[in-house]
């Protein structure tokens, strides 16, 4: 079950990523689309306008190609310096700039864009000999805004001419042609709020959805983990019942079988006792017990529970000595499991001989059994308080059981605190101490 649990999260949390993933890559895609979409609407719009600045400073088109062309020839003949050159479109780009950026603001107000634009001329060739007149770009137009990460981009390119056809007053040859590429720059300042605040819905969804599958399967691992552990604990408690039950029910037998024989008082006594413990354990299964009604443990309480180990075992010798003359604060019944849970694996694996010692000091209980047994091989010391784990001898089991005892004994040990040590030697018997803390 457990096993598949962890198949089950390792199974969602790939499915998990790979949505996610498919989430991310799809708010990603759209937050690209919405971009280029806001981007073309800006381009189109102010396209129109770019393409008309020449007009802004007052002067023709036309007017304004002669006058480049006789410029680029100046240059070119080296008739006015580099200084000259650069100061002439830098005069330009200043005039240009408020009306360029007045426009542009205005142009966009209502969508709340913040836009920056630059046009440029990149390269000046002369056609003739193919000389290049710049080694930078030529900022013609800007905004106040400058262009850092360009959003979009539009390039062109054309061949100046004049457009003087007399005669008389040109002084520009034909073949004074020029290749002049440029590109025209738009960037949006603030495009990643404004594409969040169109698409915070969508966004805002996908995440939703997202919290909703993991919230969803964190539940139904909880509900699943509890009904594990649900299961887990009905398992635990039908062993405990199955392992409690049989003792009582073995010494009933017996007692059945010697009254049938002979009638003594002293089996009366031992079957009532019997049936008190199974009233006891059937009330638990009913009741959560509390230190107000347990049935505490008395002096004489340990003098019963070896006479019933001695009747229901009497070809095994069990010798007690029971150095407590007070009630103590624990559980009979459960103290009465680890004895007899104890001498009975005692009795499986081969003891005729059987001591108890159980004393008392202020703040500690103890109880030491040992036998004369088979012993235990010390490599299996730490696995025999394992549930349903049996001590193995050519890895074959040779005794009956379900490995459950000295699990139930580990298990009452631990509720009470307290600790046990096993010493064993093979061939010559098996040592338990238990100490038990309890407040006097």
């Amino acid at each position: 079950m457990i096993l598949k649990s962890k198949y089950l999260v390792l199974l969602f949390a790939t499915i998990f990523f790979l949505l996610l993933g498919i989430q991310v890559y799809f708010m990603y895609k759209t937050y690209q689309v919405k971009e280029r979409e806001i981007y073309r609407t800006v381009h189109q719009g102010l396209t129109s306008y770019t393409d008309k600045l020449e007009e802004v400073t007052g002067v023709k088109k036309d007017d304004t190609d002669d006058l480049l062309q006789k410029l680029f020839i100046s240059y070119h003949n080296k008739e006015i310096s580099k200084k000259d050159f650069l100061d002439y479109f830098e005069k330009n780009r200043k005039n240009t700039q408020a009306p360029l950026s007045n426009y542009v603001d205005s142009r966009f107000k209502k969508e709340g864009y913040k836009i920056a634009a630059k046009i440029e001329y990149y390269s000046i060739v002369f056609i003739p000999d193919s000389t290049r007149l710049i080694d930078k770009p030529i900022v013609l137009y800007e905004t106040k805004n400058k262009v850092e990460n360009p959003g979009i981009s539009s390039s062109g390119k054309w061949i100046t001419s004049s457009s003087v056809t007399s005669l008389e007053n040109s002084t520009i040859k034909k073949d004074n042609s020029f290749l002049i590429k440029s590109k025209t720059d738009f960037e949006i300042l603030n495009i990643k709020s404004i594409i969040f605040k169109e698409l915070i819905l969508l966004f805002t969804c996908c995440i939703i959805l997202l919290i909703s599958v993991l919230m969803l399967y964190i539940i139904t691992v909880k509900n699943l983990m509890k009904h594990q552990k649900q299961i887990e604990f009905l398992h635990s408690v039908v062993d405990t019942i199955s392992h409690e039950f049989k003792t009582p029910i073995a010494t009933l037998k017996v007692a059945s079988k010697a009254l049938k024989k002979d009638f003594n008082p002293d089996t009366l006594l031992l079957i009532d006792r019997q049936i008190i413990r199974l009233e006891k354990l059937m009330h638990q299964l009913h009741e959560d017990e509390t230190e107000e009604n347990i049935d505490k443990i008395d002096s004489e309480d340990w003098d019963f529970f070896i006479k019933d180990l001695a009747f229901t075992y009497p070809e095994i010798q069990f010798n007690l000595e029971n150095k407590i003359a007070q009630q103590l604060p624990f559980d009979k019944n459960l103290i009465e499991t680890i004895i007899k849970n104890l001498c009975e694996n005692s009795v499986k694996y081969g003891a005729n001989t059987i001591k108890i010692i159980v004393e008392n000091t202020q703040y500690h209980l103890s109880i030491e059994i040992s036998d004369n047994g088979q012993g235990i091989d010390k490599k299996e010391w730490k696995n025999i308080f394992e549930k349903f784990y049996r001590i193995q001898s050519n890895n074959i089991h040779n005794t009956k059981g379900l490995g459950l005892g000295l699990y139930f004994v580990k298990k009452i040990i631990k509720s009470y605190r307290g600790t046990i040590e096993v010493d064993s030697i093979i061939k010559e018997g098996t040592t338990f101490k238990i100490h038990l803390p309890y407040e006097s």
